[in-house]
């Protein structure tokens, strides 16, 4: 089974990378939060790999941070999460904020994420409880991967909240900023990142 990939950034899309290997390249899929930290292409990159194997596919997903692999691994084994809406989950809210909302029961913090509605929330807040408080205490742990600079926090952030109010989800603004953030640069405002967010989401 992969546990781990070292390689070069190939390609990136909103909600996956392909990682060069020595030639071979892997199609990992990520969260928009992994996807928005990952470097330019062609950059080495590490990611924490978990493996998926099923009769007709194998799939693998991809973290920066153990403490979001180990709440993917976590968010599987609850009925009615797959992988896909794990993934979603953890776009919508980073480890710290999910192991507060269970550890809260705040059933609405979780509904934020695409796909989960009160009943599932509620689940998921049953079935993780107990194992939340130890999941936690790992979220503040040390990136695999150094994220985006703070300079271009805010122009992103901004930018992400305009297309969500134009009534994309948040999964698909946070993808499309991500990607044309890397292809203009620190110095792109975000008036510009908006632009080019609304033409990669019209491909």
């Amino acid at each position: 089974m992969i546990a781990r990939l070292t390689g070069l950034v190939d390609q990136l899309s909103p909600d996956a990378v392909i990682i060069d290997v020595s030639g071979v390249g892997y199609l990992t899929f990520c969260s928009t939060r992994t996807i928005s930290r990952l470097p330019p292409a062609h950059t080495p990159v590490t990611l924490l790999i978990e493996t998926h194997v099923r009769e007709d596919h194998i799939h693998l997903y991809g973290f920066i941070d153990p403490a979001e692999r180990d709440w993917f691994r976590q968010l599987t084994t609850v009925q009615g999460v797959g992988a896909r809406l794990a993934l979603a989950i953890l776009s919508a809210l980073s480890p710290e904020e999910l192991g507060l909302a269970i550890i809260g029961q705040d059933k609405a913090m979780l509904s934020r994420a695409e796909g989960v509605g009160p009943r599932l929330a509620a689940r998921i807040v049953n079935e993780l409880r107990d194992k939340a408080q130890g999941l936690a205490a790992t979220a503040v742990t040390t990136p695999t991967v150094t994220p985006a600079t703070d300079q271009t926090q805010g122009p992103v952030a901004d930018a992400v909240s305009a297309l969500i109010n134009l009534g994309y989800r948040r999964a698909e603004a946070g993808g499309a900023v991500a990607i044309v953030a890397r292809r203009l640069g620190e110095a792109a405002d975000a008036g510009a990142l908006i632009r080019a967010g609304l033409q990669e989401l019209a491909r």
